[in-house]
């Protein structure tokens, strides 16, 4: 297993400051708008996004961190050999994305995921 991206996500309920410092100060494209989502990003070849959500999809807490993985199962089967409860999945999301939630030694939130 790889991890192929992580992406911090930013809870908010006002949208429009996010299109307004990213997209409009900073030049940043958007690159998805969801209702519950927004993302910001650039069409050249990058690894970092920065997401603003106001929950974290079909009803979920909004997590602190989103890695995204090349192989799901490998990585949940480590989370469960490791010990660390599944609070979330693993699921497939009607956007495109099989994920689940774990919490990491710290008691953040991490949602981890494979885009298909």
């Amino acid at each position: 297993m790889k991890v192929k991206r992580i992406i911090a996500n930013i809870e908010t309920q006002d949208m429009s400051k996010a299109k307004y410092f990213y997209g409009e100060v900073l030049g940043l494209d958007q690159l998805m708008n969801m209702e519950f989502i927004a993302t910001y990003g650039s069409h050249e070849k990058m690894e970092t996004q920065i997401s603003f959500l106001s929950e974290g999809g079909s009803g979920t807490p909004v997590p602190d961190l989103s890695i995204e993985v090349d192989d799901l199962d490998d990585a949940l089967a480590r989370i469960q050999e490791a010990g660390f409860p599944v609070e979330y999945g693993p699921v497939m999301e009607p956007w495109g994305v099989r994920r689940f939630f774990v919490r990491d030694p710290f008691g953040k939130l991490v949602n981890i995921l494979i885009h298909l």
